[in-house]
């Protein structure tokens, strides 16, 4: 864990995503929902798919962070439309199809805008 740790404060988003799964499952350290998403979203800013998934998934469920149907769509959105792997955008498409259920037009409008202005970064 020490060479994870070290690796991911240094920004590598593989040993981000990693650290933020340990947190997510308690895998050598304490089961802690706060620090896997703040590692979660260390890597999915960078781009990396698996964390941009699981940081949808932990705003869907609120572990971790309150519960944000908008923030769980726009982390799906982001990588349904911007990844180059078929099987993560067919993954995270379901993800954001089911989430979208649950919002209101206006908020998958907010969600679809941020995953924009993500991009743009």
């Amino acid at each position: 864990m020490s060479w994870s740790r070290k690796a991911a404060e240094q920004g590598l988003a593989k040993a981000q995503y990693s650290l933020g799964v340990a947190y997510d499952n308690g895998q050598g350290v304490p089961q802690d929902y706060n620090q896997a998403v703040s590692w979660y979203r260390k890597a999915a800013e960078q781009g990396l798919a698996p964390a941009q998934y699981n940081l949808g998934l932990m705003y869907t469920k609120g572990q971790g962070v309150t519960q944000d149907n908008v923030e769980a769509h726009k982390w799906f959105n982001i990588l349904a439309a911007y990844s180059t792997d078929k099987e993560a955008q067919d993954t995270a498409t379901k993800g954001r199809n089911i989430v979208a259920e649950k919002m209101t037009p206006a908020q998958i409008a907010e969600a679809q805008k941020r995953a924009r202005e993500w991009k743009k970064k």
